[in-house]
């Protein structure tokens, strides 16, 4: 199976009709800027360094791509499909805002061989989008989400975890929403408050309070447990690590971890194994099988869900081992008698 490569073009704030309450592009992105007469040379640069073999994506992020001033959105796309004539890129992506789009658009993404179009949701309750200024409704992520399904688009949908007047309740009735209306992907990002935002100011009053890293990783958790329930994919868990992240004078507060997606696997590893426990009859050893290559998340970060099981549950050893025989995020274990230190 060839390896799936995404040329990142950030269009930071193009398009966008208003600042939402929580966003600073530049600072999540990294990007100032998007210079068109550099598309190409920064497409071609990417290609260089790409096996022959790997399936290549050329995917639009930051702005709100659809709401580009007509004649740029057409040109970029126009140099764009060009990649996908010659065949040096499988595909394209973009990233955009529910209320941009229209079958005016759809038919335009389509004639330039659009395949994916991932759609900024954040929330499917009216008062937390009005919260954060977001300038659309729930109803409006219904009507794009269901014209993207009807045009044949791969729907992927973007939700955040931890936004003003939002609730564990309503970051799962998002996260469902999103795998009733179709979607073949998702990404979940815990709320950062960025400097130079209103969130910032908010949280400066008091009016706001950011998550911490362990609320953000219980509510995430919540919200993803939904998606593998529903066999939707997640494409990213938590902000792309940059240095922006780790700088003071770019983030004011909430959870900015490089590894929040392990955080949180560990985390729902954590409450299959506790479930499973119920049933189990009592016993000094623990051994848990999992999946090839999710050892790591089942025991935690620094041990720490074998250092919880052996404080809960009085397990004097925890053991985990892979199995060819199990798929990803499936959990066996085993209660034995042996005693031994635990490790």
């Amino acid at each position: 199976m060839s390896r799936h490569v995404n040329i990142p073009i950030f269009v930071p704030h193009l398009g966008c009709p208003h600042q939402c309450s929580f966003c600073n592009q530049r600072s999540i992105s990294g990007s100032e800027g998007f210079c068109l007469s550099a598309l190409e040379q920064t497409i071609d640069r990417a290609l260089a360094t790409v096996e022959r073999e790997a399936s290549v994506e050329i995917a639009f992020f930051g702005g709100s791509f659809t709401g580009i001033d007509r004649s740029l959105m057409e040109e970029i796309l126009r140099r764009a499909h060009r990649y996908l004539e010659s065949g040096a890129v499988a595909s394209l992506r973009c990233s955009t805002r529910p209320d941009y789009i229209n079958e005016e658009v759809l038919d335009l993404l389509q004639t330039y061989g659009m395949k994916t179009v991932e759609l900024g949701i954040q929330s499917m309750s009216d008062p937390v989008l009005s919260a954060c200024r977001r300038g659309h409704t729930a109803k409006d992520s219904v009507r794009a989400a269901s014209m993207l399904v009807r045009h044949d688009f791969d729907f992927v949908g973007q939700m955040m975890i931890g936004l003003p007047s939002a609730t564990p309740e309503s970051e799962k009735e998002t996260a469902r929403a999103i795998c009733e209306l179709g979607a073949v992907g998702a990404r979940v990002y815990p709320t950062v408050v960025f400097r130079e935002t209103p969130l910032c100011e908010d949280a400066i009053r008091g009016v706001y309070q950011p998550l911490t890293l362990s609320e953000a990783v219980l509510r995430t958790a919540n919200a993803v447990e939904i998606f593998h329930a529903h066999g939707v994919p997640l494409l990213r868990v938590g902000l792309h690590a940059t240095e922006a992240l780790n700088d003071e004078n770019t983030v004011f507060a909430g959870p900015t971890h490089s590894a929040m997606g392990e955080l949180v696997e560990s985390e729902i590893y954590r409450r299959k194994i506790c479930s499973l426990l119920k049933r189990e009859k009592k016993a000094p050893v623990l051994r848990i099988l999992v999946a090839k290559g999710c050892t790591s998340a089942a025991v935690g970060q620094h041990k720490s869900n074998k250092n919880y099981l052996c404080e809960s549950f009085g397990f004097s050893r925890v053991i985990v081992e892979e199995s060819e025989a199990l798929c990803k995020g499936d959990v066996i274990i085993k209660t034995e008698e042996r005693k031994r230190v635990c490790t």
